[in-house]
């Protein structure tokens, strides 16, 4: 029961890895609650994880982040999972397209971290180790991809905001990493792939860019999640950590 006594809060938890998370940080013992604009995606996650709280959240509004925080206890972790892949180039990212990716992939983090640091602190101040995880990926300062220009800018922006968390608090016994996967089977995966001209083609490509021959799958994933969030990586702060199967060699 590596989280035993943890309470932790991991935003789109509906599905994806969102999902395979918070039901990981659930067998290990966490209190979770998981939290998803969508009431119906939370409502089989009970179904299939008795004991899991859910709560829906917009992680855009920020009235409801902070009555959120207001009304939950200090959070020994919080699982920054939310976000959304737009496709193309600069010039096929108009000004709405730009502000809602940097909105939910970016801004919603830094909404959520200002409402619920200040219990985390107090955690900290009290003996505990509490953890941010953010969700960033390859695609980011790490590596370009093609057609991923808004998704890149927004990820890049994520490891900095991360790393800024995290060498602020580090000595007031905070730690903040961000976890950067490379190209998993998940329902958001799937419904680009649909979307392609040619889809059979498109999964083909993106299990050719992965050297082990394969898409990841969420339980790649969850272990990393539980190990950020976990006392095993009370060393562990500012990193943005790979799980990509060998993109980045």
């Amino acid at each position: 029961m590596r989280l035993k006594g943890k309470t932790l809060l991991i935003t789109a938890a509906g599905q994806g890895i969102g999902r395979a998370s918070a039901i990981a940080c659930l067998r290990e013992g966490a209190q979770v609650i998981a939290t998803d604009v969508r009431a119906d995606l939370l409502d089989t996650l009970v179904g299939e994880a008795p004991g899991m709280r859910t709560k829906v959240l917009d992680v855009r509004d920020a009235s409801a982040v902070e009555s959120l925080a207001r009304d939950l206890p200090a959070l020994d972790g919080l699982f920054n999972c939310a976000g959304f892949v737009h496709e193309g180039t600069v010039l096929d990212c108009d000004e709405a397209a730009w502000d809602f990716s940097l909105d939910l992939n970016v801004k919603s983090m830094y909404r959520m971290t200002r409402a619920f640091l200040p219990g985390m602190l107090d955690k900290a101040a009290a003996g505990s180790s509490p953890a941010i995880l953010n969700m960033a990926s390859m695609a980011s300062s790490i590596k370009g991809f093609p057609n991923r220009f808004a998704y890149g800018v927004t990820k890049a922006a994520v490891i900095g905001l991360t790393k800024a968390i995290a060498a602020d608090f580090v000595a007031r016994g905070l730690r903040c990493n961000a976890l950067c996967p490379g190209t998993v089977d998940t329902p958001s995966l799937r419904q680009r792939i649909a979307r392609a001209p040619d889809p059979v083609r498109a999964e083909k490509d993106f299990i050719a860019r992965q050297p082990m021959g394969r898409l990841a799958t969420v339980d790649d994933i969850s272990p990393m999640v539980v190990y950020l969030l976990s006392d095993e990586s009370r060393f562990v702060t500012g990193q943005a950590v790979l799980v990509d199967g060998g993109v980045t060699i």
